[in-house]
C-alpha cells in the first residue's frame, strides 16, 4: 500500500474528468441492465454531493462522492482510473470512509453496486454485507457504531 494516498476536494473543474471516468467505467453495466446514461443526471448528482479526488502525490487515481443522512455515510461513486486498480486503493478508501462515518457519529457506511460488478467482492472483504437488492443492484452496509441502547 502506498502511504501517499490522500483525498483532495474536487473542484468544479474536475466535473468533466469525473463524468467521463464514470461513463467509461460504468457504461457496460448500464448497457447490460438496459439503463440510460445521462450526463445531465450525473452533473446534477455531482452538485449535491461531497466529491473528493483520490490522489497519490499529485497523480489523480480516481474520485469518490459521498452523501449523508442522519444514520449513514453513503458512497455514491467510487471510480478509479486503470492505473489506480489492483494496488489496494479500494480497500484503503473503504477504510477511510468507515473512519469518516465513525468520526461523524453515523451508524452505517452504505453503498450500492451493480450485481455483476466484481467490486462487490472487495466490499464483502471489507466487511460490507448485502442488505437489499433489486433487479440491477445490491445495497450494501457496514455498521460503524454500536447503538448505546437496544430495542428488546
Amino acid at each position: 500500500m502506498n502511504g501517499c494516498w490522500r483525498f483532495r476536494p474536487a473542484l468544479n473543474a474536475d466535473l468533466a474528468f469525473a463524468r467521463e471516468l464514470t461513463r467509461q467505467n460504468m457504461m457496460a453495466y448500464y448497457c447490460e441492465y438496459g439503463l440510460l446514461w445521462l450526463d445531465e443526471a450525473f452533473d446534477q448528482a455531482w452538485a449535491g454531493r461531497q466529491n473528493e479526488l483520490l490522489c497519490d502525490g499529485e497523480q489523480v487515481l480516481g474520485f469518490v462522492s459521498f452523501s449523508r443522512d442522519a444514520r449513514a455515510l453513503y458512497i455514491r461513486e467510487l471510480q478509479l482510473v486503470e492505473a489506480g486498480r489492483g494496488q489496494g486503493l479500494g480497500g484503503w478508501l473503504i477504510g477511510q470512509a468507515r473512519e469518516i462515518a465513525f468520526r461523524e457519529g453515523r451508524r452505517e457506511l452504505r453503498l450500492t453496486v451493480f450485481k455483476s460488478n466484481p467490486a462487490q467482492r472487495l466490499y464483502l472483504r471489507q466487511g460490507l454485507a448485502v442488505v437489499g437488492e433489486d433487479e440491477c443492484f445490491f445495497r450494501m452496509s457496514l455498521v460503524t457504531l454500536k447503538t448505546l441502547s437496544s430495542n428488546n
